[in-house]
This record gives C-alpha cells, sequence and structure tokens, in this order.
C-alpha cells in the first residue's frame, strides 16, 4: 500500500524493512510511514498463520502502552482534577516514592527502580492493584539522584492506579471511552483479537524458534500490555504530532514533547518528555517511544516539525534494531523530499498587527518580529544567536510565548499617547526600534553613543 510514492521510493523502503527482517531472523515485521495526515506507505515481511501481517494485523506494543497513559494523566490535569506538580501520595498513599511527583514519575526522574520487585513481571500472571502498590516499598528505590534520569516500568504502573483512583474506574476503561473511541482507534486492545502475531524467541544459533508467553500484567499493565496495528498507531502518531482531536489540546501534546530529564549528559541524543520517549536524529527532533514485551518488539516515532513518523511491529523477543525506523525516515526524505507548498499572501491579517513587524534591538542586539502563516509573531535574532520564541495573541492586547526561553511569558506591546507603537516588554526586557532607543522605558535609561577611539 502506498500514498501516490515512486515505485523506486517503495522498493527503497520494502528494500530496507526485507534486509532487517532477514538478518535479524524474525518471524515477522510489518511498517508503516505517515506523512501529514496520510499513512502513506505500509508493508509486511515474513508469515503470520501462513500469510504477510498487514496494517491490520495486531501486535503486542510492550512499552508504547506508557504514551496512551501519559495522555489520560494529562486529561486529568487538564481538566483540573490533578497537578502535575502533587505527590504520588495525595492520590496513592503507601509508597516509598509518595513524596515524588507526578511529573517526575511520567519522565522518570522519581528515583524508582527501572522494575517491579519479585518475578519477572513481563513472564509472568500480574499481581492485583493494592499488591501492587504494598511492594513499592524502600527496596524498590534506587541511588540514582531525585530528578536524575531512571527508566521505570514500576512508576507507570502506579500512574495507571492513579488513573483508575482519580477516574473511579479501571485504567483500561479510561483508555477506551477518552482516547480511543474518539480517536477511531478500534484495533487496540487490552488482550489479542485475531487477526494477531504469536510471540517468537528465536534460537541464536540455530533458525527454530520457540513460543513466548502472553500473560495479563495485572497493575504492571499501564507499563506496556497493549495490542495495536499499523493503522491504529498510525492515527496516534498523528496525535503526537499534535493533531490530537478532542482527547487534548495541542499545546499539552506540545508539553509533554518537552524534555523532562535526559539520559546522555550536555548535548544530549535521548531522553525522556511527560511519557514520550525523546530522540535527537540527524537535525530532527523526534517523539514517541519503543516498546518490547516477551516476543514483540515495536517502535513508532514522529517528527512534529515535518509532520512525519514511521511505526513498526515484529514478533520475535530479540527482533530488528531501532535503527529500522529512523532508516525509514532517511529514506523517505532522500527519495522524495517535500516540495513546498506555493507562496500566497495572506488574507487576513488584522492591520493593527502589522507596526509590530519588522527590527527591533534588545539592548544593542538586533531581533526581527514576524507574522507567520499560522497568525503566530515570531521573534527572533537577525543574527541566528539568541532567543527565539513565538507568540499567540491573548485576550487582553498581550501576546503569551509558546515555546523556548519565553515559553508561557507576555509580551506586552508600548505605546505613545497617540496609540503608535514604541516598544516591546517582554518578561521586563524592553526591545526598541533602535539600540536602547529614547522613546521607550529602558531600565537604567538610554544610551549616549560614542566613537570608540574616546573609549579605548
Amino acid at each position: 500500500m502506498s500514498g501516490n510514492l515512486l515505485p523506486a521510493t517503495e522498493r527503497a523502503l520494502f528494500r530496507r524493512l526485507a534486509v532487517e527482517q532477514s538478518e535479524t531472523r524474525t518471524p515477522s515485521v510489518v511498517a508503516g510511514v505517515v506523512r501529514d495526515s496520510e499513512l502513506i506507505w505500509t508493508r509486511g515481511r515474513g508469515r503470520v498463520r501462513g500469510s504477510e501481517p498487514t496494517r491490520n494485523t495486531q501486535y503486542r506494543i510492550g512499552s508504547i502502552t506508557k504514551t496512551f497513559v501519559a495522555a489520560l494523566v494529562l486529561r486529568l490535569r487538564d481538566e483540573g482534577l490533578i497537578d502535575l506538580a502533587d505527590q504520588l501520595d495525595d492520590y496513592v498513599p503507601g509508597t516509598a516514592v509518595g513524596d515524588r511527583s507526578i511529573a517526575d514519575l511520567l519522565s522518570h526522574s522519581s528515583g524508582l527502580g527501572a522494575e517491579p520487585p519479585g518475578t519477572w513481571w513481563e513472564r509472568v500472571p500480574g499481581v492485583g492493584a493494592q499488591e501492587f502498590v504494598d511492594c513499592v516499598d524502600s527496596d524498590a528505590m534506587r541511588a540514582a539522584p531525585k530528578h536524575g534520569f531512571h527508566y521505570s516500568n514500576t512508576g507507570f504502573g502506579l500512574l495507571g492506579e492513579l488513573i483508575s483512583r482519580v477516574r473511579r474506574r479501571d485504567w483500561t476503561e479510561a483508555l477506551e471511552l477518552e482516547i480511543l473511541r474518539p480517536l477511531e482507534m478500534t484495533r487496540t486492545t487490552l488482550s489479542p483479537v485475531v487477526p494477531h502475531a504469536e510471540g517468537w524467541a528465536v534460537h541464536p544459533w540455530a533458525d527454530v524458534v520457540h513460543p513466548e508467553p502472553a500473560e495479563d500484567a495485572g497493575a504492571m499493565a499501564p507499563a506496556g500490555q497493549l495490542w495495536s496495528t499499523v493503522d491504529d498507531i498510525g492515527r496516534w502518531l498523528r496525535f503526537v504530532m499534535g493533531d490530537s482531536g478532542e482527547v487534548l489540546h495541542p499545546d499539552t501534546v506540545t508539553e509533554m514533547r518537552s524534555p523532562g530529564s535526559v539520559s546522555d549528559g550536555d548535548e544530549w541524543l535521548m531522553g525522556a518528555g511527560l511519557g514520550f520517549q525523546l530522540w535527537r536524529h540527524a537535525g530532527r527532533r523526534i517523539a514517541g517511544h519503543s516498546g518490547s514485551m516477551p516476543g514483540f518488539v515495536a517502535m513508532a516515532m514522529a517528527d512534529p516539525n515535518d509532520k512525519t513518523g514511521v511505526v513498526f511491529f515484529a514478533n520475535s523477543t530479540a527482533g530488528p534494531r531501532s535503527s529500522l525506523a529512523t532508516d525509514l525516515l532517511d529514506i523517505l526524505e532522500e527519495h522524495e523530499p517535500r516540495i513546498p507548498e506555493p507562496w500566497t499572501p495572506s488574507l487576513d491579517v488584522p492591520p493593527d498587527w502589522l507596526p509590530l513587524t519588522g527590527q527591533w534591538f534588545w539592548g544593542p542586539t538586533p531581533y526581527v518580529l514576524q507574522i507567520l502563516p499560522d497568525g503566530l509573531l515570531d521573534l527572533s535574532p537577525w543574527e541566528g544567536q539568541g532567543r527565539s520564541s513565538r507568540f499567540r495573541p491573548g485576550r487582553d492586547g498581550t501576546w503569551v510565548g509558546l515555546d523556548g526561553y519565553y515559553q508561557g511569558e507576555p509580551l506586552r506591546i508600548g505605546r505613545d499617547p497617540q496609540g503608535e507603537v514604541t516598544h516591546l516588554n517582554l518578561c521586563t526586557f524592553i526591545f526598541t526600534r533602535t539600540p536602547y532607543g529614547r522613546d521607550a522605558p529602558v531600565p537604567g535609561g538610554s544610551l549616549d553613543w560614542m566613537p570608540a577611539r574616546e573609549v579605548l
């Protein structure tokens, strides 16, 4: 299946998929590529019950489940039922992590261990909610400093229980009512529904396989229980990119994609937002999640700026490499880079916005303010170094920062008695039409400029 891709592009995508299935000796793999609002390509390789897998074949998606749990938590926050700064004890008391915030759990920075105490939870029937909560004692904590990144499946088990207690219904019921039905994701379920793949372990030194268990994880199900299809996760990737329907406001999805913790230092390549994994690849900032359970691996990632995403599923415990996803993105970009839409004049720019545009100075540093096609203002340094932000109009004549250093900060327009624009007041910083302009309230006063020879 393709969405008007060139034959060479389809062949290159399929070849990469086929190479991965062959080299990793995976029983079956299916992948899809999303661009804008369309699943533009999908193919399967290998066999599921004698047939090639399709976009409608279910696979276990593992930790991609966490992104759905996070969306349910953010819905509670947006409804005012919780705050991300609230402590877990406010809703699920009795654990050793009760003094950590909900945001800490979402961003894997609570200090909890990676796995719950006891038996390897992915391969045995799960325990009930209260038994699970009771086992998260001091032994479940790790020595890593609070707020440092440490991936925790246990934390998402606790978040699932938080959802259940605040909603007064099982988290799976909330998932069905609040996310799956509104987004028409009819093939995403807690247990497999035919047609679905079976999970296998492939022997490392012989071409034989062994069936893997697929137990109900009980209270740990929010960490990785769901099954889904390329079709459904293709729709979920559109959600990750901001096409969130009535489930969440796009600004909340943007918040979920913002780094909450990083795993590898100053120039990070991987980290965590609020329920999303984050990566940097070839100039892209990517959000999504990987997934694995016995017998299955999965990946779903999206580039919100390019409106492009990739999903793949495989039914092998040690299946395809995660690089398959970024390779498919790279192939699409190499073979069919986007052709820009033709420029057309805007028909609905309010006339009183035009005097805001043009060059401004923060002290002696030149900036440019322009109106974007989507009705936002963009304030960026003239030569590219400095703080950039976009702004959305508010109801009281101010503008509110959407990203960067000025996210959430008010931009106020200064005017003279005749109503002419004289300066911008951004988070107390005064931007003027000339460096330290005399007609604006610059703290400390404007400057008398003098030749350098007089001061050097």
